[in-house]
């Protein structure tokens, strides 16, 4: 990928114990790439440390979100090919030449598939692994990490979905299932991520909130109707199920089975709904 000018982006928020030794072996193994430290509204040393690491810098005026410092570099990279990366040291630079590799092989995004025991905790290995299974079901596709903040991706592609992308922690699960959705090419490599250097800005008690969240962002962002149609036809077998037992005990039909095949009626017709918002959303821009 030498031929293309390559930008190494990395969202930072009170890093300052961590990015200048993670800059500092970028700009060693890849002197004329990019270094792009976005500095989310640190309290801390990170930008100066970055700066003098060998990163150019921009900062946020406050904290908007890893997701917004995401979407600050990727309009500010000036890099046809584009490497997001964390600044806290969790990511081995030496793993970039291989997504790079893999990129020429004319896939539009390689993602760091971390390896068993690189996850942070067994809960979040779990989540993780509920995440992947459920974006292989509704893409079809093989997801082997679908919340990796480890990519490669080619800049003109990444920038066509800014718009859809949170400002929160998500953006790797939006980015992959907008890529899928559009029909880009979405390679994966195993990579062993390290322990993070300093605290995670991950809050446990937050996580279950954002997980629902993922989750149906997950169903939305691709096909919603896989997501729907599966819970509108368990209500309507539950009704059926319900009617045929009040039919024969009872010789009626009940006000629960009316409720349930209702249930199911309108969860199917949310789903046609946001098909066709989904749709719209993904249309060419131009």
């Amino acid at each position: 990928m030498a031929s293309s000018p390559l930008s190494i982006v990395l969202p930072a928020r009170n890093e300052a114990a961590a990015v200048g030794t993670t800059v500092a072996a970028i700009v060693a193994r890849y002197p004329q790439a990019e270094v792009l430290v976005v500095d989310d509204g640190s309290s801390d040393e990170t930008a100066q440390v970055a700066l003098a690491a060998g990163a150019k810098v921009v900062s946020h005026p406050y904290s908007k979100g890893n997701g917004a410092a995401i979407k600050t570099g990727a309009r500010a990279a000036v890099g046809n090919v584009i490497i997001f990366m964390d600044a806290d040291g969790q990511h081995d630079p030496a793993d970039i030449p291989r997504l790079l590799a893999k990129l020429e092989e004319g896939y539009d995004m390689v993602v760091g598939a971390r390896v068993r025991g690189s996850q942070a905790s067994v809960g979040r290995s779990l989540a993780n692994r509920f995440y992947n299974w459920l974006a292989s079901y509704m893409t079809g596709h093989k997801v082997e990490d679908l919340t990796s903040g480890f990519r490669a991706v080619r800049a003109d592609n990444f920038r066509e979905f800014l718009y859809l992308l949170p400002n929160g922690f998500s953006y790797p699960t939006t980015s992959t299932m907008a890529f899928f959705r559009a029909g880009y090419s979405v390679a994966y490599l195993p990579i062993q991520a390290g322990k993070r250097i300093g605290k995670s800005h991950i809050h446990p008690l937050k996580d279950g909130a954002r997980f629902l969240l993922i989750i149906f962002r997950i169903g939305t962002l691709y096909s919603p109707l896989k997501l729907f149609a599966p819970v509108a036809l368990l209500l309507f077998l539950l009704a059926t199920g319900w009617y045929g037992y009040t039919l024969l005990e009872q010789g009626r039909f009940t006000n629960m089975s009316a409720l349930l095949y209702t249930g199911g009626v309108v969860t199917f017709m949310m789903g046609l709904i946001s098909e066709q918002i989904t749709a719209l959303m993904f249309k060419d821009r131009g």
